[in-house]
């Protein structure tokens, strides 16, 4: 009877693993290279889930879309997390203690993660940067994909 109870409880376990279901989970950050710390740089992170195929239609003809019918506004959220980073540039220029500080904040959220169960699986990385002396905007972004 110990026999049976005990592979019941296995076979169990083995139905639990298969139907388990992987989570995924992207943090941004958004670090300013806007001189004279003008900018502002956070770690973004949603709290709502949200369901994509409201906000996906299909074409027809390669052209018809009825995208014009999906409004920008019912897409935001209100529920997130948002960490103040400092910006990369001071009133001098690269200010390099600012961006040891952003490390830290940003290894402070990937050991909270991490230890909340989310595996980092990737990681990209893009920058808009000053293209000309007259433009006065730029950002340097993350993007953090973690599965669990």
């Amino acid at each position: 009877m110990k026999k049976v109870i005990l592979a019941l409880v296995i076979a169990g376990f083995g139905i639990a693993e298969v139907t388990a279901q992987t989570k995924y989970k992207v943090v941004t950050v958004v670090e300013s290279i806007v001189p004279m710390g003008l900018g502002r740089s956070r770690i973004i992170e949603a709290t709502t889930d949200m369901d994509y195929g409201q906000y996906t239609t299909a074409r027809t003809g390669g052209k018809d879309s009825d995208q014009g019918k999906v409004k920008r506004g019912d897409a935001k959220i209100d529920a997130l997390n948002e960490t103040k980073l400092l910006n990369f540039y001071s009133g001098v220029g690269l200010n390099f203690q600012n961006i040891a500080s952003n490390d830290a904040l940003i290894t402070s959220m990937l050991n909270k993660m991490s230890v909340d169960g989310w595996e980092l699986m990737s990681v990209a990385a893009g920058v808009e940067s000053k293209g000309s002396k007259d433009d006065k905007a730029g950002i340097f972004i993350t993007r953090f994909l973690f599965k669990k």
